[in-house]
């Protein structure tokens, strides 16, 4: 009875056993998932990413370099606290995830039956939101020399819209993207005087932004400061970007006789090239019950001591009526460290909205809400930034040197951009007004 019983929870250990021994992963079975769902949005023909993971023979050379990105958190691009906050968007991976991969590369990885490979995931052709409404385009080519500092490029498109047009979905579609590292489409509503000298079409750089270069001083910005600040934010590109996709019942507007507005970054690389960048809409297909607007939270009085490691900076912005927060935007530049969003309530409640602890300027992420967040009339949003300008900082162009605010990324930049939905029949003055930090 004895030798039974041993015999018995012998074979019962050895089973348990055998049901948690996993074989080694294959791609086509374990691996392909993982990719379309983590990579293949960036890493296809077209898209942001230098390689494409399409198939076993375009991934396999890049094994040990997956292994390393992964280990190191660098890929998929997601650089949110997991502790503070739920995002909709999050691309971060699974541990599950994270050992699988690990597992296949450390088992040499191998291929397995293409007949257990998932059906390919289905890509839009050229528009990631479908096929746009209405396009703009650059009416004129732009050159974009091989070498050199560019100086931040504005072209004005009229819209033409004789009344007024809520858009749901926008897109930028970048022309010579190796060159571009950013486009920003804005709305400058009629009688605006922002860029009031630029001519529809002609390419425009602002007086007292012109000829600035890597081992030049930055130049406090010229004339009247109100006359300088962009309309409202409509849809971006830059690296790690998502278009604008509203919700249901929630859209952007663009007034009647509004123009589009375009913010162009080059970045020569070593061959002249020429870009016609295009803007894509798609309409709401009814009037919205709430209306998505882009605030702020700046500071542009930056100045940065050399060789500072940790230098510390402050905004913050106060919403002038109810709304919901609908996503968060940090931005810096090549010294950027880190950026910390906090809502303080009117009771005077404090909670922390998003931790970027290890910021990255190669991706400029957006962080979507899982669920939108009531934000109470009078609630401040109050942001902290630091910056490394050591020589300790591998993508520092200049140590030596003091930094202030400025458009070009051997400057520096502090903003945190905050999206918000609100009732589409408010008043959205106060929201576009500019608030001052008091340290300016």
């Amino acid at each position: 009875m004895k030798l039974n019983l041993f015999a018995l929870t012998l074979a019962a250990t050895v089973a348990a056993t055998a049901g948690t021994v996993t074989s080694t992963p294959t791609y086509y079975k374990d691996i392909a998932p993982v990719l379309q769902n983590r990579c293949q949005e960036c890493h296809r023909p077209g898209e942001a990413a230098p390689m494409s993971f399409m198939s076993y023979d375009q991934v396999r050379p890049w094994a040990k370099a997956i292994k390393t990105a992964v280990l190191t958190k660098k890929m998929p691009p997601w650089f949110a606290d997991p502790h503070v906050g739920k995002f909709s968007n999050d691309r971060s991976m699974s541990q599950q995830e994270i050992d699988t991969l690990i597992a296949w590369i450390d088992g040499g990885v191998q291929a397995g039956n293409p007949k257990d490979a998932p059906a390919p995931r289905r890509f839009a052709e050229g528009w990631t939101i479908g096929q746009p409404d209405v396009v703009f385009q650059l009416p004129n080519a732009i050159d974009v020399p091989a070498s050199g500092v560019v100086d931040y490029t504005y072209v004005v498109i009229p819209s033409g819209f004789t009344e007024d047009k809520w858009v749901q979905f926008a897109e930028v579609r970048p022309d010579a993207r190796s060159a571009i590292h950013h486009i920003i489409a804005f709305l400058r509503p009629p009688g605006s005087r922002w860029l009031k000298n630029a001519k529809p079409g002609i390419p425009y750089v602002p007086e007292g932004f012109k000829g600035r270069t890597q081992t030049g001083e930055s130049r406090e910005p010229q004339g009247n400061l109100e006359d300088q600040i962009p309309g409202e934010l409509l849809v971006g590109f830059a690296p790690g970007l998502p278009p604008t996709q509203c919700k249901p019942g929630e859209a952007k507007l663009i007034k009647a006789g509004s123009d589009l507005v375009l913010q162009l970054h080059y970045t020569p690389n070593g061959k002249a090239t020429t870009d016609r960048s295009r803007v894509g809409l798609i309409f709401a297909k009814e009037p919205p019950e709430r209306r998505v607007m882009s605030m702020l939270a700046m500071n542009a009085f930056l100045k940065i001591p050399p060789g500072d490691a940790n230098y510390e900076t402050h905004a913050r912005a106060t919403v002038p009526l109810d709304v919901n927060l609908v996503a968060l935007t940090p931005h810096m530049h090549l010294r950027g460290k880190d950026f910390l969003y906090t809502a303080v309530y009117p009771t005077g409640e404090r909670q922390v909205l998003l931790n970027v602890p290890h910021y990255d300027f190669n991706w400029q992420l957006s962080y979507v809400e899982n669920q939108e967040l009531l934000l109470p009339k009078g609630t401040r949003i109050e942001c902290v930034a630091h910056y490394d300008n050591s020589p300790n900082n591998p993508a520092n162009p200049d140590a030596t040197k003091e930094v202030r605010w400025g458009d070009q990324t051997f400057e520096e930049m502090m903003i945190g951009f905050f999206d918000v939905s609100f009732d589409a029949k408010a008043d959205p003055t106060p929201l576009r007004q500019r608030q001052r930090d008091p340290s300016e």
